[in-house]
This record gives structure tokens, C-alpha cells and sequence, in this order.
């Protein structure tokens, strides 16, 4: 085994910090033939990663490959423009304006041209500045799927994306201006926003979902209609728009409709089998800097660790990134691979539903703080977590990575050290005062994930000594499910760092409604804290801030915190070159493009 080590990043890096790619004309360097595999944990399932139901790394893996953008993050982690794509630039700081231009050229993998009304859907998407007032959409999601129902009203507009306007491209409440190209687009910010750079992310074919939402058979007709629907604040149209963008591009195996899986980006999708494995393939429309160099990639979806790195063995799969247990490690250990360690921008955390459980009863904060007292944190890092990284501890702040500036800071003041060891009487007492017995707390995770299954297990044995009964809810769909009214109570899982914004965390995850809001957390005060964040450039008063944010969760018994996640990547050195994960997501695939085979007939 090959041992090579990475450290994640130690400390927020501005997000000005930025590197210049270059935009000479790219040649192609694919190499004809040529085919890998790499495994993932977890099926794909929806093309739109940016509603509540389809925001889910497995998702947003393979629309990364697919969708272009005007920048991304490398491996350092440094922000690199995409000029291929297009270009951005601030015209003023008051008011803040920002223009996008796209690049010539630039085309949907079904020759359309992207433009101008691809970037005005996503803002409208994005800011929900044109939805329906005060309507609300959690009566209408299906407990057991997380989609929407089929009664969901079909006269509202409602874009699921979960942006509020007090943050992000909830700040452009005007409708943009598009130029007479059609080429640009230029959004005017009612307040100044930090992270700028950032909330333009890659945008879906306006033209498709026009087609399929407005029933128009031309693609340019189409995309005519939507940008004239936005622009007239067509409600109608409006309607049924939002409809196709929130649920049009959901699917789990490859759609009849092939539009709905256009790409603008180097690879596109050509196969997709439920339940076994996504097929990407270097889209010939692609004239970008990015030009990959392996023509087809397998993504093939392995649940379980172990058979991941079984698969590894065999030369089913090249590349594996699998979540880190111990077992893994040894597999691994006895193979002749080249192995990544170190840790992720990813950390363990546990979510309480403060509102619509499947209980209830974590509406009353004393059974949260009673619970959270019973979560054996120190036990899960001792006896699955240490195995991989001896000085592994326990991460104690919502906010702030472990090693950060602000963490230490934060962790002194923010009340982390009263859920540092269990506390069963403790529990007890605030039950007694709570008057309840028994309570029960349905717990959601991946029922294929290992290490999760065992965390439950450390959880449940501990709760029961002070009356909780902890039952499993955990489900293959899992990610699907959070934020579900009524189907659960608790939730296990991971959240992993998109970017290094100081808006990428609190105010789409705390903030009342935001698209990473999945508990019905909700408190004015908070509100307060990450609106100001949204739009503080002092990186010390934004400390200050997060500080105050950090506190504020463990005072509201959000939940807790629990390990920074061991990082393991794995690679057959003899088919593969040019694998070099990042912290942030999409970790391994940052660089698919990069990616060569050490042979044509690697696979």
C-alpha cells in the first residue's frame, strides 16, 4: 500500500483569495477509448442539486461534471475562474452590481446556445423573488419519499430552493437586466453581500424546462417564453415553470427524456441504471478549458465500505473514496494501491426536529437538552474514529473547523463543554421536569452505512439509561427524507463544506427557511445574526458574529457536533493518474477532468 496524506484546511481562506485560469482555445486530450470506474457511496438521483430534495453530495458529484460554471474550488483550496465558461465583474460596490457575461460559444449538449435566460432561471430559482407570498410547501411532501405530492397546488410559484431574501441571491429582489445579446445579465444587490463571487452557481437549460413546463416544442421558442414569463411576472407560466424546476429533473434511472440530463460541462451522461452506476461521457459540445482526458467514467454506486474496496481489488473500479472505518483501513493496508489520508471539510453531527417530527417531542427544548446530554459524543470518537486517527477528538462547534481561527475561541464560550461527557441524571431531570416518560426519538441515517449503524447503536444503549426509547428510521433514501415533515425525529449525518464563504454555513443551514434548514429551526435573533454576517467584509467582526451564531445553536439545543470525518481515498496507481481530493466537495472529483488513464484499456 501507498500512503500518501493531506491536512484539512486549517483556516478559513478569504474568499477573494482567487487564481486565474487561463482561456487560451483548450485542445482536446482524450484518450481514445479509454474508460474508468470510480465508486460512490450513495445512488443518484435527482439533476437538480439545488432544491431541499435533490441537494445531496451524491447528486451533486456527477451535475458538477456536467454542469459548466463561472468558477470552482481546487485542491488547495483556492477559487478559480472559469473564463471558458464566462466571466463576472462588480461595475459598483454601492449599490453592489454584478454582471455575468458568457463566453462564446458556450453550448448545451444538444447545441443550444447558453445564455443570458439560462442565468436569469437560475435567479429566479435562486431568489424567489418572484414566489408566491406566504405560501407554504411542507403540507404538500410525501413523509415517505421526501418529494412533493401530486396535490401540491398548481397555481402558485414556488421555487424549492430555500432562499430568503436577507442573504445570498435573496438579495437581488429586481428582476435582472438581460442584455440585447442575450449574452449578459446584470443583478443590482438591495445590501451589500460578502460572498458575492459565489452565488451564481451552475445553472440549468432554461430551454428544457420551458419545453416541458410551457409545453413548447422549439428550443429557442422555449427559452423565449420562460425569459418573457420572468420578465412580465407571469404567474401562470411562473407556476408551472417552478413546478418543472423543482421536480422535472428527479429521476433514478436514465429518463426516456434525454433532454433532462443536457450538459454544458465536459462530460455528459449517457447511462444511468438505478441502483448500479451513472455513465459519463466527454461531451463533444464541450469547448472548455477543462477538456478531459478519460472519454467515458463509470460511476458505479457501492453502499457498503468494504465491497467498495473489494471492488478496488478486483479492478472493478479504479478509484474509491469510501466513508473511513477501521475494517477499510486493513482491507486496504494489504493492497497494492496508493491510499489518501487525513481528514474532510465534512463533520458528524446530529440534528434535532424542532418542529413537524414524527413525535413531536422536540418541540419542548428541556427533552432536546435531555438528549443531548445522553449522546455518548467521546464513546463514538474512542471507538470509531481513533482506529483511523489516533489524535481524533470531538469537533465542538457548529461553525467553526477544528483549527480555524475563531474555534478555540468559540469552544470556551460557546456551552459545548456541558455535552462533553453523558450526563445521565441529568437527562433524567429535565425529563421529570419536561413530564415525560419514555419519550421516543425516531432516528433517520443511511441504513448502508456502517459506521452510522454503530453510532446508532453507542446512542441508543446510552438514551435508554435515561428513559429514551431511540428507534431506527434509517433508510437507503435517506437524503431524500431530510427536512420531511413526520418522518422522524433525530437525524445522523454529515455536512460537508461547499466553499469557503463565510456565508456557505449559517445562513442557508440556520436561518428560518434556508434551503439547509431541514429541521424547522427558527429563532428571530438568528435571523438577525446571519443577516448581518451576510453582509460584514471585517473578517474579525465576522468572527464575532459566527461566535455569537455558534452560541446561540447550543443555548437553542440545535443538537451536537460529533468528529471531523477521517478522510480515506484509494486508487490503483497502475490505471490511474491525477487524483489529488479536496477538502471541500466535491473532494475527489474536483479535477475529473484531470483524471488520465495510465493506459488506453485501463479498465
Amino acid at each position: 500500500m501507498r500512503i500518501r496524506r493531506f491536512a484539512a484546511a486549517a483556516a478559513t481562506v478569504a474568499a477573494g483569495a482567487l487564481v486565474l485560469s487561463g482561456c487560451a482555445a483548450p485542445q482536446s486530450e482524450i484518450v481514445e477509448g479509454s474508460s474508468l470506474s470510480v465508486a460512490w457511496n450513495q445512488p443518484f438521483y435527482s439533476y437538480n442539486g439545488l432544491t431541499s430534495f435533490g441537494n445531496a453530495t451524491a447528486n451533486n458529484n456527477i451535475t458538477y461534471a456536467t454542469l459548466g460554471g463561472f468558477n470552482y474550488y481546487d485542491d488547495t483550496p483556492a477559487l478559480v475562474k472559469d473564463e471558458s465558461f464566462g466571466t463576472y465583474e462588480k461595475i459598483s460596490d454601492d449599490p453592489l452590481v454584478v454582471k455575468y457575461t458568457i463566453a462564446d460559444g458556450v453550448k448545451w449538449s444538444d447545441g443550444t446556445a447558453v445564455d443570458a435566460v439560462d442565468l436569469l432561471l437560475q435567479w429566479a430559482a435562486l431568489s424567489r423573488a418572484l414566489d408566491t407570498p406566504d405560501f407554504d410547501s411542507s403540507e404538500y411532501t410525501d413523509p415517505d419519499t421526501g418529494e412533493f405530492t401530486d396535490d401540491f397546488p398548481t397555481d402558485v410559484v414556488y421555487f424549492d430552493s430555500g432562499a430568503d431574501p436577507s442573504t445570498g441571491m435573496g438579495l437581488v429582489s429586481a428582476t435582472p437586466e438581460v442584455s440585447d445579446d442575450k449574452k449578459s445579465i446584470t443583478l443590482t444587490y438591495d445590501k451589500p453581500f460578502v460572498d458575492w463571487e459565489l452565488v451564481m452557481s451552475a445553472p440549468l437549460p432554461a430551454h428544457v424546462v420551458g419545453k416541458n413546463a410551457l409545453g413548447i416544442d422549439d428550443n429557442q421558442k422555449a427559452k423565449d417564453a420562460v425569459l418573457a414569463a420572468i420578465e412580465d411576472d407571469d404567474e401562470t407560466a411562473l407556476a408551472s415553470i417552478s413546478s418543472f424546476w423543482n421536480s422535472g429533473f428527479n429521476f433514478t434511472e436514465m429518463p426516456e427524456n434525454t433532454d433532462l440530463v443536457l450538459s454544458s460541462g465536459p462530460y455528459m451522461i449517457t447511462d444511468f441504471v438505478a441502483d448500479q452506476y451513472v455513465t459519463l461521457t466527454a461531451n463533444p459540445e464541450y469547448t472548455g478549458a477543462n477538456q478531459p482526458k478519460v472519454e467515458e467514467i463509470t460511476v458505479r454506486f457501492i453502499t457498503d465500505p468494504l465491497a467498495a474496496v473489494q471492488a478496488l481489488q478486483n479492478g472493478e473500479v479504479q478509484l474509491i473514496s469510501p466513508q473511513a472505518t477501521a475494517d477499510v483501513a486493513e482491507a486496504l493496508a494489504a493492497l497494492d494501491v496508493t491510499v489518501i489520508g487525513g481528514y474532510e471539510g465534512t463533520y458528524e453531527h446530529i440534528d434535532l426536529q424542532f418542529d413537524q417530527s414524527k413525535s413531536g417531542n422536540f418541540n419542548n427544548p428541556l427533552i432536546r437538552e435531555a438528549f443531548m446530554k445522553v449522546i455518548p459524543r467521546q464513546e463514538i470518537v474512542d471507538k470509531l474514529i481513533k482506529p483511523l486517527q489516533e489524535d481524533a477528538v470531538t469537533r465542538d462547534s457548529q461553525v467553526f473547523l477544528p483549527g480555524a481561527e475563531g474555534y478555540d475561541e468559540s469552544v470556551a464560550e460557546n456551552g459545548s463543554a456541558a455535552y462533553a461527557e453523558v450526563d445521565i441524571e441529568g437527562a433524567k431531570a429535565l425529563l421529570a421536569e419536561a413530564g415525560v416518560t419514555n419519550p421516543e426519538v425516531c432516528m433517520l441515517f443511511s441504513s448502508t452505512n456502517p459506521r452510522r449503524a454503530n453510532e446508532f447503536l453507542l446512542i441508543q444503549q446510552s438514551a435508554a439509561q435515561a428513559g429514551f426509547n431511540v428507534t431506527d428510521c434509517s433508510s437507503p433514501d435517506w437524503g431524500g427524507l431530510l427536512g420531511t415533515p413526520g418522518a422522524y425525529d433525530a437525524s445522523l449525518f454529515g455536512w460537508q463544506s461547499t466553499s469557503l464563504g463565510v456565508t456557505n454555513g449559517p445562513p442557508p443551514t440556520y436561518t428560518t427557511g434556508g434551503i439547509n434548514n431541514l429541521n424547522f429551526y427558527s429563532n428571530p435573533e438568528m435571523d438577525e445574526l446571519t443577516a448581518a454576517l451576510s453582509t460584514e467584509f471585517d473578517p474579525a467582526e465576522q468572527i464575532e458574529i459566527q461566535k455569537k451564531i455558534d452560541k446561540l445553536l447550543w443555548d437553542d439545543f440545535y443538537g451536537v457536533t460529533i468528529f471531523q470525518f477521517p478522510a480515506v481515498t484509494a486508487y490503483d496507481q497502475n490505471a490511474i493518474t491525477n487524483i489529488s481530493p479536496s477538502t471541500l466537495a466535491p473532494t475527489i472529483f474536483w479535477n475529473i477532468w484531470d483524471w488520465e488513464p495510465v493506459s488506453a484499456d485501463a479498465e
